[in-house]
């Protein structure tokens, strides 16, 4: 079959490779793409968000399955254009509906629906600006440190963990009255702090019936030992040493399947993804946030440890056979260590030359590209997170290693990644 890819990152390098593999593939273009996903399909200069041109794009090429990674084109509705299209409609999307992306879309409604189904997360209250004095006396009187969430899409950048009651009030007063993050923080979601170690589980479902991909672990800020800024994420291991079979028969119990049946019984679409921000507190484990699409960089240690032809399993979710799927998975660990560009998550440049990428593809390793460009043969940077480099191991210990002797042969100007990816599982 002809399959549609959309997105540009390290993450749709990673579904392009596995995509490419299966036995059902037999055309993959990417949209817009970039030089890694060349490798295993033709990219289209398309925006993820040009509705109109990815259907006709579709109609012309025969595409009968479309893929989304990122969850801009999710929110915003692609789902539901090409099933009110009579010449899109057969087509099988890999994401939600526009109602069910919400999850992800909005916090606050991610919230409300973790409430209403009792699914464990952190206590919160939502704030806008018909209500901002009445957050603003929240803030001073609220137990440090404070999270404060921007209600929409923020580009993985709208959250901060204020320490101080200045820091808090200052970050609401920029959310609400001074639009830091435009109309994603028109509305602010305030949250306790939880303190214990965060872990991502996957789903795939098609709003009734699930099955879990392999779950992995990212590091969202700049610096080593977690700390600094946030950012779209550092690096990620899978799997996860503490999520053993006790734990994750909590995460099922008590947050996957109450989700799955909470999609159902509010009669949400859900073919696709649901990513499940979990942080284990004192061995429970409590639901942090909701994505409506694969993590990234945790889609390059998930789908290179998932040995299950993915095409068939989407067949499996159009078709509501997802029960009779069996997930299967490589033994050995994967650790992936992204290459940013030096001043990221804040103001960085474009255009330096990458050496050493392909070299870095091996037998035990895969160099994913995400922000570079490819001009006369030579890679360029063309984004705050360049690349992602991933290694197998039999260990995490073993695989991180393996990725960071890969990257000693990769060089672009101001080159900055962390060298403790998987720290805490490496002694």
């Amino acid at each position: 079959m002809n399959i549609l890819l959309l997105g540009a990152g390290g993450r749709e390098h990673a579904f392009a490779q596995k995509i490419s593999k299966s036995a059902h593939c037999e055309k993959l273009f990417i949209a817009p793409g970039n030089p890694g996903t060349a490798q295993f399909g033709e990219n289209i200069t398309i925006s993820v968000n040009d509705f109109e041109a990815i259907g006709a794009f579709c109609k012309a090429k025969n595409i009968q399955m479309l893929v989304v990674g990122p969850e801009d084109p999710l929110v915003n509705g692609i789902f539901d254009y090409f099933k009110s299209d009579i010449e899109l409609s057969n087509i099988i999307v890999v994401g939600p509906s526009a109602a069910g992306a919400q999850l992800e879309g909005s916090k606050a409604f991610a919230k409300a629906f973790m409430e209403r189904h009792g699914i464990p997360t952190a206590g919160y209250r939502e704030f806008n600006k018909s209500n901002f004095e009445e957050g603003v006396s929240y803030l001073r009187n609220h137990s440090l440190p404070i999270v404060l969430k921007a209600d929409g899409l923020a580009a993985g950048k709208g959250v901060v963990i204020a320490q101080t009651h200045e820091e808090a009030l200052h970050t609401f007063e920029e959310m609400i009255q001074l639009s830091l993050f435009g109309k994603a923080g028109e509305r602010v979601v305030v949250e306790s702090f939880l303190t214990g170690v965060e872990l991502s589980v996957f789903a795939l479902t098609d709003g009734k019936k699930y099955v879990l991909l392999p779950d992995a672990k990212d590091y969202k800020r700049i610096g080593r030992g977690d700390t600094g800024p946030n950012t779209g994420g550092m690096g990620a291991v899978s799997p996860v040493p503490f999520a053993d079979d006790v734990f994750m028969g909590k995460v099922i119990k008590q947050v996957v399947e109450p989700t799955i049946k909470g999609i159902a019984e509010e009669g949400l679409i859900y073919h696709g993804f649901v990513f499940f921000g979990l942080i284990k507190v004192e061995g429970e484990p409590f639901v942090i946030e909701y994505n409506c699409r694969m993590g990234d960089p945790e889609t390059e240690v998930v789908l290179p440890r998932l040995t299950s032809d993915l095409v068939e399993l989407f067949l499996a979710m159009a078709h509501g056979k997802l029960e009779n799927s069996l997930i299967e998975t490589d033994k050995r660990a994967a650790a992936t260590v992204v290459l940013v560009s030096g001043g990221y998550p804040g103001d960085f440049e474009k255009g330096k030359v990458i050496s050493g990428l392909d070299e870095a593809t091996g037998v035990q390793t895969m160099a994913f590209h995400a922000g570079t460009m490819e001009r006369k043969g030579s890679y360029y940077t063309n984004g705050g997170r360049v690349a992602a480099i991933t290694s197998y191991g039999s260990t995490i210990q073993e695989a991180v290693s393996t990725s960071l002797t890969k990257i000693q042969s990769i060089h672009f100007d101001k080159m900055d990644f962390r060298e403790d990816i998987g720290y805490e599982f490496l002694g």
